[in-house]
């Protein structure tokens, strides 16, 4: 079934009132608040570093790219400026497009602007788009065209096109799941949120263990005691994660199982390098990072590659 000649507007009332506003003059006889001048030249092409040799001497001509700044109305704002920008950007504001970006320009330069020149110009709304859905958010593109002239000849065009929008609704981050802490492993949690990597140590034979235990898995002691390890280590084994994704990771990462320097081995995300850069021996030195969980600030150790030594 064909649709109606008005049926676009029905799906989009607001498109359909602002196309009203095309064609409808956004200044009139305005005109530039200075001459083209050669002090204005000089600060942009300093600014820009342009070192072209026309913009400078007896016959200097302002570089084409200054055409909007000869008729800007800095804080004051220009005299021939009319409502009906205004009114559409209000329009846009009532409907909950309340941010703005700019998106592009485009420039016509007939002939050179030069020193002495005194710009006149008009606006006028030229185009608005219907609806349209961006990642910023949903909203229309409006564009302006500027024509200025001198003396009543025309020396440049001036396109601008901004989008007005209504922001997307962010989705917050998904928190990072925190680690089941039991009381056989209450001390390890302990120690990383203190920034300390600890691990157990046999009060009878001596033998470190990790991951932590309730008794020796070499003469089953039940008693223990801690040491802190010094955080040096290499990359013992790794995978690379693509799938499942998970929301609280952004794959793909790696996970390694570091060999710390005091033999025991633990599993951890390996930081610092591409995820493709990780090889198998790389030395490592553990870091702690804070992360948002649900219940507030989680702290977990992670592995820095140690730098200077990335994987080839």
């Amino acid at each position: 079934m064909e649709a109606g000649p008005g049926a676009g507007a029905d799906r989009d009332p607001l498109g359909a009132r602002l196309k009203a506003y095309e064609g409808q003059p956004a200044a009139v006889a305005g005109a530039g608040k200075d001459p083209v001048n050669v002090p204005m030249i000089r600060h942009w092409c300093e600014a820009m570093g342009d070192t072209n040799p026309a913009y400078t001497g007896p016959d200097a001509v302002a570089p084409p790219t200054m055409l909007q700044a000869w008729t800007m109305g800095g804080l004051s704002g220009h005299e021939g400026r009319t409502g009906a920008y205004d009114d559409l950007l209000s329009l846009l504001d009532a409907a909950g497009c309340t941010s703005v970006v700019a998106t592009d320009c485009e420039q016509e330069y007939p002939r050179p602007l030069r020193p002495g020149d005194q710009v006149t110009f008009d606006s006028v709304i030229e185009s608005v788009s219907g609806r349209k859905t961006t990642k910023l958010g949903s909203g229309y593109f409006v564009t302006t065209r500027t024509d200025v002239r001198v003396d009543g000849d025309l020396v440049g065009t001036h396109r601008f096109r901004i989008l007005k929008y209504a922001p997307a609704r962010r989705t917050p981050p998904a928190p990072r799941p925190g680690p089941v802490v039991n009381r056989d492993n209450a001390g390890f949690w302990q120690g990383v949120a203190d920034r300390r990597l600890l691990i157990q140590r046999c009060t009878d034979c001596g033998t470190l263990r990790h991951p932590w235990l309730p008794g020796c898995n070499a003469c089953g002691c039940p008693d223990w005691d801690t040491v802190e390890a010094s955080g040096e280590g290499t990359v013992y084994s790794y995978v690379v994660m693509h799938h499942p994704p998970f929301p609280a990771f952004d794959p793909p990462y790696a996970v390694g199982l570091v060999e710390l320097a005091e033999g025991v081995r633990l599993v951890s995300n390996v930081v610092g390098v591409p995820y493709d850069k990780v090889r198998i021996g790389l030395p490592v030195r553990v870091e702690f990072r804070t992360y948002e969980d649900t219940e507030g600030a989680l702290v977990l150790p992670v592995f820095r590659v140690v730098e200077g030594a990335g994987g080839g």
